[in-house]
């Protein structure tokens, strides 16, 4: 049977929430082995000026741990 642990990570994107998605991901497989899954538990945005300057999510990530 295996074990499973989930962290959380936020990322941001100066493009869109599906890139903060992907930036947050790409950064999690460098540092953890074993991903299997994530999903976004929050998004938001940064505004200045009246203006979307930065899309944030907070993502938890799922991965297998080592025996």
């Amino acid at each position: 049977m295996a074990v499973a642990r989930v962290t959380e990570i936020i990322a941001g994107s100066k493009k869109s929430f599906a890139d903060a998605v992907e930036q947050g991901v790409s950064r999690a497989v460098k540092t953890l082995k074993n991903v299997e899954g994530a999903w976004v538990q929050d998004q938001k945005v940064i505004v200045q000026k009246g203006k979307i300057v930065e899309y944030r999510v907070n993502l938890k990530v799922t991965f297998v741990l080592e025996k």
